[in-house]
């Protein structure tokens, strides 16, 4: 029997508030006259204004959902409903499916088989809607339009150059998604087989050769620009500098440096602090050792060279990353976040290896409203098989294979001091990290001079000074972190939370007895 996920888990899932809401409406036992488990799936009929209830199911051991009703949420209010009818221990266990669920697991099943005949099943463990609503494993990785590949920052992943990454949907109501979106560039380029494969592959040499002069001529033009902009002072910076930097961007894009183009877009967001003056000259700086390591790339190390790709914005393949190698354990799924940006929405979901100690990040994108990856679910956890994509501190990783859903547990977690050994090493192995996942175990919420911090108890980290212990500034979007002072109520708890040099952003905590609390 699969762990009940807690009433925090099921609400997590929810694509937006009025589902969360609608799912409370509807997660009493009188609304769900029919209702079942067994160990690995979850059903019910869920009376509705119409004659006819709505028919929901949940696969819990690869988690996908389905419903009867014609919402285009995913998962759906009733599909939630039951959910939080099942947390509440309020569904009867069963021995048998009904037909319609037996069917639905059959074709899951099937159509699984039939993708591990092709590759690795459920990569990226993204649940994809079909037509009526019926979740199957598959990719929802979707890329960002135009960024060509960027991604969000912090992703530590590349994207397709010049890929428009626009979502598309088979004929069969399949996401037709792609990791890196190649496969919608290849299909798009595609020409009859046979005689043309010779041709094609010539053009695609040609195509990346050009790319490569283009890149390079854009980034020695990015030198020239930085050096022109020391020379000529920052305090100007606030009256024209953003017309100046959309300029450059513009031309990075054309230049087929999509990564690059992105940093420049997101500098006005530093004119924004009291200190832009540094953040500046340190976003310069980053950018000018971008430019510098790309030019002499062919001299340094293999994951570094990667690395420096990956942030100018040249592609790798999903492929490529699955045929590199597959670390497998049991993945405690920490928490995940959303964003929404150039009319394309990010999830990032963070995951820990119980047994490595190796965090993951699982990325998929898709447009605003459209259906994201639900299948990893807070504070659950997975033995699978990850591919990382690769770099000198790999983080972005796959989903290549699931071998099934394991007990949950608190992750494991290290001090202040430990994470920050921890986010040094990543650092120092990619410079451009700006953001990093850590669990913190236990840790005390602590306000000092004026701002929030997430300190080591103090009997845990004694200083050789009979100081107190080092702690790790809050983010401020987070402000007060409330229902984090209520979790832990002045007591130690496990805090999972993403390192960014503005500070941390708690996600998920818990509490003494292991209680699983999303933030």
């Amino acid at each position: 029997m699969i762990e009940r996920w807690s009433r925090d888990q099921v609400l997590a899932l929810a694509p937006d508030a009025s589902s969360k809401k609608g799912a409370q409406s509807v997660s009493g036992p009188a609304k769900w006259p029919v209702a079942g488990v067994m160990p690995d799936v979850l059903w019910g009929e869920c009376k509705g204004s119409g004659a006819t209830p709505y028919r929901a199911c949940v696969d819990l051991a690869d988690t996908a959902y389905r419903c009867s009703c014609p919402s285009r949420k995913f998962p759906c209010k009733h599909a939630l409903g039951l959910l939080l009818l099942w947390s509440a221990d309020g569904v009867t266990p069963a021995d048998e499916p009904p037909t319609w669920v037996g069917e639905w697991l059959e074709q899951r099943r099937a159509r699984a088989g039939r993708k591990e005949g092709a590759g690795p099943p459920g990569a990226d463990g993204a649940a994809s809607p079909g037509p009526d609503g019926t979740g199957s494993p598959g990719v929802d990785a979707l890329r960002p339009p135009g960024a060509g590949g960027a991604g969000p920052p912090g992703a530590g992943g590349a994207g397709p150059p010049g890929a428009d990454g626009s979502a598309s949907r088979s004929a069969a109501g399949e996401a037709a998604v792609t990791d890196d979106g190649a496969a919608l560039l290849g299909a798009a380029g595609a020409g009859p087989a046979g005689a043309v494969a010779g041709s094609s592959a010539d053009a695609a040499a040609r195509r990346a050769a050009q790319r490569e002069e283009r890149v390079m001529a854009g980034l020695a033009e990015l030198e020239r620009w930085l050096a022109d902009q020391i020379g000529q002072g920052l305090a100007g910076a606030r009256r024209d500098a953003t017309a100046r930097w959309q300029e450059l961007a513009r031309r990075l894009v054309d230049a087929q440096a999509p990564g690059v183009a992105g940093v420049v877009s997101r500098l006005p967001r530093v004119l924004a602090d009291e200190d832009w003056p540094s953040r500046l000259l340190g976003e310069y700086g980053l950018l000018h050792l971008l430019a510098v390591g790309h030019r002499h790339a062919s001299g340094l190390p293999g994951p570094l060279r990667d690395t420096i790709r990956s942030r100018v914005g040249f592609p790798v393949s999903r492929d490529d990353v699955l045929a590199g190698e597959l670390v497998r354990d049991v993945w405690d799924v920490l928490g995940r976040r959303d964003d929404e940006q150039d009319n394309l929405t990010s999830r990032r979901v963070w995951l820990r290896g119980r047994h490595t100690g190796r965090f993951a990040l699982v990325l998929s994108f898709a447009p605003p409203r459209q259906p994201l990856d639900v299948s990893l679910v807070t504070g659950t956890a997975v033995d699978a098989d990850l591919a990382f994509y690769p770099g000198a501190s790999p983080l972005r990783a796959l989903v290549a294979t699931r071998r099934g859903p394991v007990p949950a547990a608190p992750p494991d977690g290290t001090t202040v001091s430990g994470a920050l050994t921890e986010i040094a090493t990543a650092v120092a192995g990619d410079p451009w990290t700006d953001s990093w996942p850590i669990v913190l175990r236990p840790a005390t919420p602590a306000r000092s001079a004026g701002r929030w911090l997430l300190t080591d108890p103090p009997s845990s980290t004694p200083r050789e000074d009979g100081g107190e212990s080092p702690g790790m500034p809050v983010h401020p979007v987070a402000g007060h972190p409330w229902r984090l002072l209520a979790v832990s109520g002045g007591r130690p708890v496990t805090v999972a939370a993403e390192w960014t040099p503005l500070g941390l952003r708690p996600f998920t905590a818990w509490d003494e007895e292991g209680r699983l609390v999303v933030l």
